[in-house]
């Protein structure tokens, strides 16, 4: 199907719309929807949070009668369940709307094209697939967890140009920037979960919060801790939204964990560590859409071996430190480089002095 020139500024435009939502929708995906009518946007919308009205909802009140005969471009199909909200669908043809375009079909079962064709089913014209790709982007949480069962995992790691995140003795603070530390909160920031492990705690004793950018909502922490070492005091235990994934159950150390509000799982693996793919599933159990890893060489090389590492978000500092100090993956050694782990750059730029480097498993 073709799209003019229209329709991809207007398409542009919601995908713009949506990601106003980056930091505040989930477990909803992010969406955004534009109202067109005779070459004029009549409405524009964009969805917050969950249980609030939807972007086609925003946009349709925006219009008002102005929407009747209009063009509605939506980053995402128009769902067609009742939910927490009415189906949008609906909305769209009881204003009177005469062609939807979609950039992706919407891949939760409950909609999965019903959506759109419940608006042909009236009548109305409809059309998908313009800037899919950018709008898989938008929403690689949410499409993951509703095709694989698991949130979209993004791995964040600070380097020196020589691949050392830490001294022997457990330093790192810090190796890059304020700027790159900055960049690294609004990663947090869109993320519904921070993961990390044991070793990260009793090193840094980090909080992991967002705290360098204003958000309205603080993502769940997460520990891997496979025999419930954390200590009560840790900073990371401080205003509730923890989870701490343990391997055994040691009942006096998980009730003082529990008493300091966190939540303890008991997830143990046929290896005797953290089941760290059933720990993925049951955080997509519970709405959560991308998972944002901040953690030690030890358990960077445990998710990067099973598997679950879907992005690589790198910042590296101008500055080398010398062998003997901690890397970034502890892997098995390879015997021939056709084992080597290939990456797919997808952006370099620099930040403050240092170098941030996405990259994906290719």
């Amino acid at each position: 199907m073709s799209f003019s020139a229209v329709d991809h500024g207007m398409m542009a435009r919601a995908l713009q719309l949506g990601e106003l939502g980056l930091w505040t929708t989930s477990p909803n995906p992010r969406v955004g929807c534009v109202l067109l009518r005779d070459g004029e946007i009549v409405g524009e919308g964009w969805h917050a949070r969950a249980g609030e009205a939807h972007a086609e909802v925003h946009a349709l009140r925006a219009a008002g009668e102005r929407a009747r005969g209009a063009t509605a471009y939506v980053t995402l199909e128009p769902c067609s369940h009742f939910g927490r909200t009415p189906p949008c669908a609906e909305a769209l043809l009881a204003a009177g709307v005469s062609r939807a375009v979609a950039a992706m079909s919407d891949p939760n079962p409950l909609v999965a094209g019903n959506g759109l064709a419940k608006l042909r089913a009236a009548g109305i014209e409809t059309a998908c697939g313009l800037l899919e790709n950018e709008a898989r982007e938008l929403n690689m949480g949410f499409v993951s967890r509703m095709t694989r069962g698991r949130p979209w995992l993004r791995l964040k790691v600070a380097a020196s140009l020589d691949g050392k995140t830490a001294l022997n003795n457990g330093l790192s603070q810090w190796i890059t920037g304020p700027e790159a530390r900055r960049d690294g909160h609004r990663w947090r920031a869109r993320a519904c979960a921070i993961l990390t492990g044991m070793g990260t705690v009793r090193d840094d004793d980090p909080s992991l919060t967002v705290r360098d950018v204003e958000t309205p909502r603080q993502p769940l922490r997460v520990v891997v801790d496979s025999r419930l070492e954390t200590p009560p005091t840790a900073k990371i235990l401080q205003g509730g939204g923890v989870l701490i994934a343990a391997a055994v159950d040691v009942p006096e150390k998980a009730k003082i964990l529990r008493s300091t509000g966190a939540e303890v799982l008991v997830l143990p693996s046929v290896s005797g560590k953290v089941d760290l793919r059933e720990l993925l599933v049951e955080l997509g159990r519970r709405g959560i859409n991308e998972v944002h890893a901040e953690a030690g060489f030890k358990l960077n090389g445990s998710l990067l071996c099973e598997g679950l590492v879907d992005e690589f978000l790198f910042y590296l500092a101008p500055c080398l430190i010398g062998h003997q100090a901690a890397g970034l993956f502890n892997l098995p050694e390879l015997l021939a480089l056709d084992g080597k782990q290939r990456l797919q750059i997808r952006d370099v730029r620099q930040i403050g002095a240092d170098i941030r480097l996405i990259a994906r498993p290719s």
